[in-house]
């Protein structure tokens, strides 16, 4: 009898620690912070470029843009930088990574600037100006996004054409959107690095970072997070968005990525049936590939908009 007291007692203690644990993953992982984390060490060795795409946003002619999640105080926010011609009606709205902003994203923008576009930055839910207490790993920011391409086609006219782009947990916000009904203005999507599912993402860095076993711990973040949010993790899959996909679509990923595995590249890839482009960057490693070769990326990228835009 006492074996099986003292076995209920460890068992309790056990769950509620791992209970305890799985809630500070999940504040760790899901809920804002209201700065910008210092970029890993192998990329610091690109910081005066990023520095210098910075100095150019501040300076470039750009609109601020926002509108309401539910007709109150909760605004979203966005940049809008018109093209330099002033009559382009090539458009692009780029997603941003995990914990970064808009901002973050300039040397993309300045990449696209060049090319002739219009050009939209918002901060994602539980980032930089945006409301929202929470990151939602772009399952609820596929749905603004919908709100932020209706008021780029209100700005530039029915007759725009406008691209998809996102790095990191914005390629897979970027994949994501392209299971949603889009406006016709939308042309093409191209997603960088981006995660096939939080589930296997997750999964993934639970047993890399952590040293962890995803059960017992997933399934309780994901019912903390369905408390909070409103779903449950295994919603979120960019492979099951872009089986829906009719959009030509690139896939860019980094050979040394260890965050965010190239295999998940793959995945993306064989998911749609969709005209679709993949390209694995060699030595790139994590949302490197731009920072790795821009003049090759920029040369990729231009190629394959040459086909659609």
């Amino acid at each position: 009898m006492a074996i099986k007291k003292n076995l209920g007692i460890s068992l309790l203690g056990a769950s509620a620690a791992a209970f305890i644990f799985s809630e500070y993953l999940f504040k760790v992982a899901f809920k804002r912070i209201d700065y910008v984390p210092e970029t890993s060490k192998d990329k610091q060795k690109y910081a005066h470029r990023y520095w210098d795409y910075v100095a150019w946003f501040k300076e470039v002619n750009k609109e601020h843009w926002t509108f309401s999640l539910n007709d109150g105080d909760d605004l979203m926010s966005a940049y809008y930088i018109p093209a330099k011609n002033g009559k382009s009606k090539k458009c692009v709205i780029i997603a941003h990574g995990y914990k970064g902003n808009g901002e973050t994203m300039t040397g993309y923008a300045k990449m696209f600037y060049d090319m002739g576009y219009n050009i939209l930055l918002p901060d994602d839910r539980g980032h930089g100006q945006s409301a929202g207490k929470y990151i939602n790993f772009g399952w609820l920011d596929r749905i603004d996004y919908l709100s932020w391409l209706n008021k780029i086609v209100m700005r530039v006219g029915q007759d725009a054409k406008i691209v998809l782009f996102g790095v990191s947990m914005g390629g897979s916000t970027v994949e994501m959107m392209s299971g949603e009904k889009l406006p016709q203005q939308v042309k093409c999507i191209i997603a960088d690095c981006g995660y096939s599912s939080i589930n296997e993402e997750l999964t993934y860095l639970l047993r890399q970072q952590f040293h962890l076993p995803k059960y017992p711990f997933y399934p309780l973040v994901s019912t903390i997070n369905h408390r909070r949010l409103g779903y449950y993790l295994n919603d979120v899959s960019a492979k099951d968005q872009l089986a829906k996909n009719k959009l030509p679509i690139m896939f860019i990923h980094g050979e040394k990525d260890t965050y965010v595995p190239s295999y998940m590249a793959l995945e993306n890839y064989q998911a749609t049936t969709s005209a679709k482009e993949l390209w694995i960057v060699d030595g790139a490693t994590h949302a490197e590939s731009f920072w790795y070769d821009t003049k090759e990326y920029t040369r990729r990228i231009n190629n394959f908009l040459e086909k659609y835009i």
